[in-house]
């Protein structure tokens, strides 16, 4: 098993890519931290981790809030030990052209996924960096590769994403501290719209060279591999994941 004996924090894991990102994780061998603003146990992926026969410990938390962050990782810290690897996958959209987009939108997609990669990055790099082992995955997007019409907001955090990705990994690399950052494109909540109106559906599937949507189960290896010491020499890399839809 590739991650046997580690523990994972994965934000944003009741459902799509980070549910499917943390099953992963566990068949693998990882104890799993599950934290979203709505998380409990009752919920299908606990069940299924523990099934696994792995440990978890759930977290509600606000990512966009450096008490709650501090309280997430010390929850975390007392049930599981240390954190070895951080997958900052939380997450939400709020769409508008530029023009009409209110400040409100602006800052909740800002906060939630730039500031909250940076401050969940923060609370748990001091530990890996004194341990001198870390894995660091940070989720972009195309749209911050590209850009993307009616969601500037989205678009620059997720630029914003892959520059902190880059900065933070020149900083951590004498430590022993990798970080990384995936590029998914799969049908899940946020893109369910993207996948079911027949016209964006026809839009996007056009750029999709392998001309289908990618499902949740297929980003996971990805995770994974640079969770993994396979990826023990890649830091500050962007890996996109997303049926040959960016190619650079």
């Amino acid at each position: 098993m590739k991650l046997a004996g580690k523990v994972a924090l994965v934000t944003g894991a009741k459902d799509g890519i980070g549910k499917a990102v943390a099953l992963a994780f566990a068949n693998e061998g990882a104890d799993v931290a599950l934290a979203s603003r709505s998380i409990t146990r009752e919920d299908d992926v606990v069940r299924e981790i523990e099934a696994l026969g792995r440990k978890t410990s759930i977290v509600k938390v606000d990512v966009a809030n450096k008490a709650s962050v501090t309280a997430m990782v010390q929850t975390i810290k007392e049930e599981l030990g240390q954190i070895d690897i951080l997958v900052n996958n939380a997450g939400l959209s709020k769409p508008a052209m530029m023009l009409k987009m209110t400040e409100e939108q602006w800052d909740d997609i800002i906060n939630i996924h730039l500031k909250g990669t940076f401050l969940c990055m923060q609370a748990v790099a001091g530990d890996m960096k004194t341990r001198g082992y870390g894995r660091i995955i940070n989720v972009t997007s195309s749209a911050g590769l590209q850009g993307t019409i009616g969601q500037v907001n989205y678009a620059a955090a997720k630029g914003g994403i892959n520059a902190l990705t880059k900065s933070a990994a020149r900083e951590l690399a004498k430590y022993g501290v990798t970080v990384n950052a995936i590029s998914p494109f799969a049908v899940t909540k946020m893109t369910e719209k993207i996948s079911t109106d027949p016209t964006l559906s026809a839009k996007y599937l056009d750029k999709i060279p392998m001309g289908r949507f990618g499902q949740p189960e297929e980003m996971a290896g990805g995770f994974v591999f640079l969770a993994s010491q396979d990826a023990s020499y890649i830091t500050g890399q962007i890996l996109c994941i997303e049926g040959g839809m960016i190619m650079r």
